[in-house]
């Protein structure tokens, strides 16, 4: 893990520039977002998921967090099948603040074509000096 600015950045993860993650679990996908995106929403209040079952595409919105300051879409970063769903957040969004990489996860995903899709992700190495150009003007 790397803190850069304050923002915790943990390696074995992909990233993409919507400031979720994803975890490479056997054949699925964990998906969350990242400690930057909780700390930029604030307060989270809210969150909507798609469905158990419900085909995604990458990049495509599939999703919104609500906090006391802003909505923000939530865009899927690999396409697939979603294969669950985290009740919790739903029930206690709050703990995308407490623990966004952790029990906090939004969604588990099958992958169609992770392979070709993970180029257009970041590695670690990567969302490292990614988050140090977002953190810049801060």
């Amino acid at each position: 893990m790397v803190d850069i600015e304050g923002y915790e950045v943990p390696e074995g993860l992909y990233y993409s520039k919507d400031f979720v993650w994803i975890k490479i679990e056997d054949q699925k996908v964990r998906v969350g977002i990242t400690d930057y995106a909780q700390k930029a929403l604030r307060e989270i209040v809210y969150a909507e998921l798609p469905s158990v079952e419900t085909e995604v595409n990458q990049n495509e919105t599939c999703g919104t967090l609500e906090s006391v300051k802003a909505v923000s879409d939530l865009t899927t970063p690999i396409s697939g099948v979603i294969e669950k769903v985290n009740e919790e957040v739903l029930s206690h969004p709050e703990i995308l603040n407490e623990d966004p990489y952790g029990k906090a996860w939004l969604l588990v995903i099958k992958p169609a074509n992770l392979e070709a899709e993970l180029v257009s992700l970041m590695d670690f190495g990567k969302a490292v000096e990614w988050h140090k150009t977002q953190t810049l003007g801060k």
